[in-house]
């Protein structure tokens, strides 16, 4: 069977799906919303459009609210607020409440400041009570409390990072690149970049404040790595960082009890430098690394008793410039983001090999930098 026939039968077996749903009475699949932060150079700010759960495919993008430079998005829980981080020199955060029809934005109350220089990365708590920014520019992390209509506080709990690494053109300082809790919400952890360092808090969630963690932090997995973003399996045992510098993944083992990362595996992404994103399959199966440089996007197969990886292969982003990209929570698509192409490119993971296969379905976003899918409203 030609490539052209097996497009034309998965094409008919699909409405042929979908016609025998319809004619049992069952509801279509609802369409998957869908948020995208950008660089305001040519776009506006926040873009929304939806996915298509069968085929992948993508409605045309809308503004869904006016804001500069939201490079980073997050949600909380329910599915009632986006929150951006406003990368700008003297950096805030923005609070939106989403209209579950059109998922337009309506922002709540005013942004906050983000306790320094160039935010680029956050996350809402797990009892949603607080955002936490991370700052590159100054190397700092913010708490901002969360109020009852979704709207952010004043900073409650700021933190500054200190280190160097042997990178001196870009690691003279500490440089906060990425902020997450761990499966069970009671360690932050936060990559910098520049300190060379996987810093460790506990958030006191009554006073906003961030102490540091049994184990203050952790290092890069090998000098000079450069630690940018991260991502947990979903047993918790493992924790997965792509580092910038050299475009490798570094390994940890994860212990729970005592919230303590040990280095057990560092393996190559791409060439050069330019890691951006990480994340990890549902399923824990597999792991995908963005590589900026040669615009690709690295496959792993995982080991469920060790953590450790093995190269599955690389395909290509599909545009220029792949800084993030992220898994749809049933685990069928990734979307890559591409923000030097201005596009956003849809693959169809391969549930048996992790591989993925480019749907054909695309979008085009100025300066696309942050993908986030929404959790259903509650």
């Amino acid at each position: 069977m030609s490539l052209w026939q097996s497009g034309v039968w998965l094409a008919a077996s699909v409405g042929l799906v979908a016609a025998v749903a319809a004619a049992a009475g069952e509801p279509a699949a609802k369409p998957v919303r869908i948020y995208v932060g950008t660089y305001t150079v040519k776009s506006k700010g926040i873009y929304t459009l939806t996915m298509d759960p069968v085929t992948g495919a993508l409605s045309a993008p809308e503004v869904a609210a006016e804001t500069s430079n939201p490079s980073f998005l997050a949600a909380d829980a329910a599915g009632r607020f986006v929150y951006a981080v406003n990368e700008n020199g003297a950096g805030s955060v923005s609070a939106f409440a989403v209209a579950a029809d059109t998922g337009r934005l309506t922002a709540v109350g005013k942004p906050q400041p983000s306790g320094g220089g160039a935010p680029c990365h956050l996350v809402v708590d797990p009892a949603g009570k607080h955002v936490i920014v991370a700052n590159y520019g100054s190397g700092t992390l913010e708490v901002l409390p969360i109020g009852k209509d979704g709207s952010l506080g004043a900073p409650t709990g700021a933190v500054q990072h200190a280190g160097t690494g042997p990178n001196r053109g870009r690691q003279e300082g500490p440089h906060a690149h990425c902020v997450g809790f761990d499966p069970a919400g009671k360690v932050l952890l936060a990559a910098d970049l520049g300190a060379d360092k996987v810093f460790e808090y506990r958030l006191d969630e009554g006073t906003g404040r961030l102490s540091p963690g049994a184990q203050p932090f952790a290092p890069a997995a090998t000098a000079g790595a450069g630690p940018r973003h991260l991502a947990f399996s979903p047993s918790g045992k493992f924790l997965y960082i792509i580092n910038e510098l050299n475009s490798t993944v570094g390994v940890y083992a994860y212990d729970a009890s005592r919230g303590s990362l040990t280095v057990v595996q560092s393996v190559a992404a791409g060439e050069g430098g330019g890691g951006a994103e990480i994340a990890v399959h549902p399923s824990g199966k597999f792991v995908y690394a963005s590589v900026r440089g040669p615009n690709h996007i690295a496959i792993f197969s995982a080991d469920a008793a060790t953590g450790k990886l093995t190269a599955v292969g690389r395909e290509s982003s599909g545009g220029a410039g792949p800084r993030h990209f992220a898994i749809d929570p049933s685990g069928e698509f990734l979307i890559a983001a591409n923000q030097d192409s201005d596009n956003l490119v849809v693959f169809r993971i391969d549930p048996a090999t992790g591989k993925l296969k480019a749907t054909g379905a695309k979008a085009s976003v100025s300066k696309a930098v942050c993908v986030l899918f929404m959790p259903p409203a509650k």
